[in-house]
């Protein structure tokens, strides 16, 4: 491992056991910051009220350290938006959001958005299929940032079991990670190299960060996150805490491949002089006695940074200036 992977290790890999909800509400009072937690969501009716619940009741209602708790729904046909809103969360549509840039299927544009219907100096994301979620989630994330104010994004790591024809498997999750990321990652930003997770769904930043890099759509939004952050503050100013055991859906082979085309788009993207001839994946059925090619497009769309957005412009300086938005 390099010297400057294994010293960033040390110093910038936490635990969320060691930050407790009383004590960071102290922290975010003393210092005057907000907080906004943001769960993207489309079709997830069966978790996102637990979620919803969970943070509201102990994090909102209990201890006053979330602010906000925003629900962005990517156009669900089940009952996603009227469960979250039972529970506690102010749901948005993200086709209602910046009407004016259309919308583009996918999390990074749920994501996008969010900066825009949301204020919390800090804000917090969280994926909406999680089993047994546990709100210790949102304090672990939150403790970096409210404990130094050198960091400045924190990715979410744990133990991914993933369920088999033997029962629950401890590990053996995070399939495109270990195969496509993390090589990805050693192979050319080897700096980066230290994260865990670099493709968590569960991490936090502050705004003055978030909104100057742009969001990618689809599921190479974290990896875009992390590069992107990495050169704009430096590696110091990230940094991964240790959230446990995360639990959730578990996709196919195929839509993980699908998954991983975008992963491996986005970062192309950010490699200078690469010419990519192709958005398209191709992957391979069998019908019966036959072997039928699908073709996919995983090419992936970059949204501009928020700070650019003129309507973003014009609402933060409203909320600046105490004007109602």
């Amino acid at each position: 491992m390099r010297q400057d992977v294994a010293s960033w290790l040390t110093r910038r890999t936490y635990s969320a056991t060691q930050y407790r909800a009383p004590e960071l509400v102290g922290a975010k009072q003393a210092q005057g910051s907000t907080v906004s937690v943001v769960l993207p969501a489309l079709d997830e009716e069966r978790t996102v009220g637990a979620i919803v619940a969970a943070i509201h009741r102990g994090l909102v209602e209990g201890e006053p350290l979330v602010d906000e708790l925003v629900v962005v729904d990517s156009g669900s046909t089940d009952r996603t938006a009227c469960v979250a809103e039972e529970a506690g969360a102010r749901v948005v549509r993200a086709e209602d959001v910046l009407p004016c840039h259309g919308t583009i299927a996918g999390k990074g544009e749920a994501l996008w958005k969010s900066l825009h219907v949301t204020d919390g100096d800090l804000v917090v994301f969280i994926d909406s299929d999680l089993i047994a979620f546990d709100p210790q989630f949102v304090v672990g994330l939150l403790g970096p940032l409210l404990g130094d104010p050198a960091v400045g994004y924190v990715k979410g790591l744990y133990d991914r079991p993933v369920e088999t024809v033997a029962g629950l498997v401890p590990t053996g999750g995070g399939r495109v990670t270990e195969l496509v990321a993390r090589p990805l990652l050693n192979a050319l930003w080897p700096e980066l190299s230290g994260f865990v997770q670099p493709l968590s769904g569960e991490y936090a930043g502050r705004r003055r960060l978030l909104e100057q890099v742009p969001f990618v759509s689809h599921y190479g939004v974290e990896l875009g996150l992390l590069i992107d952050l990495a050169e704009l503050a430096g590696t110091d100013a990230l940094a991964q805490v240790d959230l446990g055991t995360r639990q959730h859906s578990h996709q196919s082979d195929a839509a993980l491949g699908r998954m991983a085309g975008q992963v491996l788009q986005t970062a192309l993207a950010r490699c200078p002089g690469v010419a990519v001839p192709s958005d398209h994946l191709v992957q391979f059925v069998r019908t019966g006695a036959d072997i039928e090619a699908v073709t996919w497009d995983v090419g992936v769309v970059q949204r501009p940074p928020m700070q650019s957005v003129p309507a973003y412009a014009a609402r933060r300086s409203g909320r600046a200036a105490g004007r109602p938005a």
